[in-house]
C-alpha cells in the first residue's frame, strides 16, 4: 500500500472549518495555553527523547528525515525551526545542509537545555543557535529566513493562525515552510488501531515511563482536534502562503505540509 497521499496546490476540495485548539490544554486550569505548554514540557523534558523513540517506535526520526528533502531542494542559507523542543530537526537540518545556519526557538527552557547539550555533542554550536521565545511573537525582523520548519509543534500553538502568520512574516519572499504534524488515518482498520494506540496505549506508556499522566493525555487530545489535510492548508493560505500541499506518511499517522511565501 502506498503510504503517502499527495494533495495538489489548490485542489478545490472544500475544507471544514478549522478547529481552534486554545481549549485543549495539558492541565485544564486557569493558566493560558502558553503557560501550560511551557510547564508541561519543562516537566517531561528529561525523558522526552527516550519516550519519543518508544512511543513512535523510532519512526518519528524517519518522518523528520523525509521532510528534509524539501529543504534540500530549496538550499536555504538560514532556517528557523519553530517549537524546536530538544532540537532533533534543527540538528538533522544542519547535518543535511552543511552550508545552512539553523535557529531553533521554543517556549520550554528545560527542552532547550537538553537540546543545547545535543547540539554541543554534535559539534554544531557554530551553526545551530537555540533561543527561548514564543512562536506567536518571534524575536526576529521581517524577511530573516529562507525556510521555516515545525515538527510536531503546531498543535501546541496557543493560536495556530497567529503562529503561521508570524512564520510567514519572518520568511523572505519565496521562502518555504515545512510542517510535520501527527494526524488521524482515514482508512480502516488503521484508523481504529491508531485511535486505540493514541487514546489507550500511549497514555499508559507515557505514565509508566515518565511518571506523569496529564502531559501524556494531552497528546492524544491535541492530535484529535488539530486541523489536518485541507483544513491545515486553509490556515496556511490565510496566513499568506501559496502553493500549499500536503502528503501523508505511514498510512496517515503523520502529515507533511509545505507552502511558500509569495515573491
Amino acid at each position: 500500500m502506498n503510504e503517502d497521499r499527495h494533495a495538489p496546490a489548490d485542489s478545490g476540495e472544500a475544507p471544514n472549518s478549522p478547529i481552534a485548539l486554545e481549549s485543549i490544554t495539558p492541565y485544564g486550569n486557569s493558566q493560558n495555553k502558553r503557560e501550560q505548554i511551557t510547564q508541561a514540557f519543562d516537566t517531561i523534558a528529561h525523558r522526552y527523547d527516550r519516550l519519543n523513540r518508544i512511543l513512535s517506535f523510532g519512526i518519528d526520526l524517519r518522518w523528520r528525515r523525509r521532510s528534509l528533502r524539501h529543504l534540500r531542494e530549496a538550499a536555504p542559507a538560514r532556517v528557523l525551526d519553530a517549537a524546536t523542543g530538544t532540537a532533533d530537526l534543527a540538528i538533522m537540518t544542519a547535518r543535511a545542509l552543511p552550508q545552512t545556519l539553523v535557529t531553533g526557538i521554543d517556549l520550554s527552557e528545560g527542552m532547550l537545555r537538553i537540546g543545547q547539550d545535543k547540539v554541543s555533542r554534535a559539534r554544531l554550536d557554530d551553526r545551530v543557535n537555540l533561543v527561548q521565545g514564543d512562536c506567536l511573537a518571534l524575536p526576529f525582523p521581517d524577511a530573516t529566513f529562507e525556510a521555516a520548519t515545525v515538527a510536531f509543534g503546531v498543535r501546541n500553538f496557543e493560536d495556530i493562525s497567529a503562529g503561521l502568520s508570524e512564520l510567514c512574516r519572518v520568511l523572505k519572499p519565496q521562502g518555504i515552510i515545512v510542517i510535520l504534524e501527527l494526524s488521524r488515518p482515514e482508512r480502516e482498520p488503521i484508523r481504529s488501531l491508531f485511535r486505540f494506540y493514541l487514546n489507550t496505549l500511549m497514555p499508559f506508556i507515557g505514565r509508566h515511563f515518565s511518571g506523569h499522566d496529564r502531559e501524556y493525555r494531552y497528546l492524544p487530545a491535541s492530535v484529535a482536534e488539530v486541523p489536518q489535510g485541507e483544513n491545515m492548508l486553509a490556515l496556511l493560505r490565510a496566513a499568506g502562503f501559496v502553493a500549499c500541499r500536503f502528503e501523508r506518511y505511514t498510512f496517515g499517522a503523520c502529515t507533511c505540509y509545505t507552502g511558500q511565501k509569495p515573491a
